[in-house]
């Protein structure tokens, strides 16, 4: 009977560039500058490297199908490089498969990859079906602000939230996020935001305005693993193990099937169940240090604390009220700025959330520090509310 794998495999080394628009570079460079970063941090070299995994989502950007386009751009050692797509847990798809090897005993050392250079191709996260002006908005998959809306008033509706409430609740997930992000060099979007920016902004899908919704950006992240004997073997010490790693994937149960309320993310509650047995947590509320979980709305932010079982069913929307989430709350949530700041390279963000929990637990996030975090919790999920994948994973001292 498969026992998981915790405490199997060390995180050594992680890089991320910084995200943006980066019209100075292509996405060669981005992935350069986060693997120049993660291999100076393991302080290793290209020749103990066994296998890559490679995540990007968005063709466009000229990396193609396969793994040559990053095998070429670091020049590694014609080893075994895997590009992997799970919409936006691409990221994390990479991360598992590099931990997973290591896990097996297939690899000694890997490394996974994300990238993802969407300004240049004029992506902003809206409906693509056809050529020209006519864009239907009732394609299969909407709009994913209009998606996500519906995930809100679904929400306000079963748990009797007054409109007002969750518009203010919702506006102090974004000001949270702005305000962490401001201390993040390598954020994207680094302004901060009052509450009452956030409600007057521009409407885009009642009630999500402009400041609920998050960009999209150019960027790379990448990670080294390996198993705990190697990295004791290299000198690392107060080593940051992989305590869970755990993926779900709709089977179309939400959109098929009068059983789902739309007021929550079902695949998110199986994938937490599972890395909390995996990482031996019964008491998430307490055990977690600190958060990195799939802003792509603001109200995704509020409704995942339920759907990771550290708020109570209904109740998330006072936790962020009180302050539960932030910065110096109980459980700090985005503490780098979230997609919503540090930004959405589609390919990178789940190895740009795994990379400012490394950073915390090794008590090198600068500005940002927590003090004494012991378990970081990363939640990066793909597609809409109906038909989606979802990644948990858990790292820690």
């Amino acid at each position: 009977m498969a026992t998981g794998i915790r405490d199997k495999v060390a995180v050594i080394g992680m890089g991320c560039s910084k995200f943006g628009e980066r019209w100075d570079c292509g996405p060669e460079e981005l992935m350069v500058e986060a693997y120049l970063e993660a291999m100076a941090d393991a302080g290793i070299e290209p020749t103990q490297l066994d296998a890559a995994w490679f995540s990007t989502h968005i063709d466009e950007i000229g990396t193609g199908k396969g793994g040559t386009p990053l095998s070429i751009a670091l020049r590694l050692p014609n080893i075994a490089v895997t590009r992997v797509e799970n919409f936006c847990a691409s990221g994390s798809e990479a991360f598992r498969g590099a931990v997973y090897a290591v896990a097996a005993g297939a690899a000694d050392i890997a490394i996974a990859v994300g990238v993802e250079k969407l300004k240049d191709t004029g992506y902003g996260g809206l409906p693509t079906g056809t050529m020209g002006t006519y864009i239907p908005q009732t394609a299969p998959n909407g709009s994913a602000p209009g998606n996500f809306a519906q995930l809100a008033s679904a929400y306000r509706a079963k748990h009797s939230v007054s409109r007002e409430d969750l518009k203010r609740a919702i506006a102090h997930v974004s000001v949270k996020s702005h305000a962490n992000g401001s201390k993040n060099p390598k954020a994207h979007l680094r302004n901060v935001v009052t509450e009452e920016q956030v409600i007057a902004a521009p409407m885009i899908a009642e009630p999500l305005g402009l400041f609920d919704c998050c960009g999209v950006s150019d960027g790379a992240a990448a990670a080294i693993v390996t198993t705990p004997e190697i990295a004791r073997a290299l000198g690392k010490k107060d080593l940051v193990y992989v305590k869970a790693l755990q993926l779900s994937v709709s089977n179309g149960m939400e959109s098929q099937h009068n059983s789902w309320d739309g007021s929550y993310f079902h695949t998110a509650r199986i994938a937490a169940k599972k890395a909390y047995l995996e990482a031996g947590i019964e008491r998430p509320r307490d055990q977690i240090s600190m958060i990195e979980v799939h802003d792509c709305f603001s109200v995704t932010e509020l409704v995942t604390m339920e759907d990771l079982f550290i708020s109570p069913e209904g109740q998330g929307w006072k936790d962020v009220m009180n302050g539960f989430y932030d910065a110096d709350g109980h459980v700090p949530c985005q503490i780098d700025g979230g997609l919503k700041c540090f930004g959405h390279p589609i390919g990178a963000s789940g190895l740009r959330m795994l990379y400012e929990m490394y950073l915390q637990l090794q008590g090198r996030a600068g500005e940002r520090q927590l003090p004494n975090p012991s378990l970081g919790l990363t939640h990066n999920l793909g597609g809409a509310p109906s038909s989606n994948v979802c990644s948990v994973a858990i790292i820690g001292l």
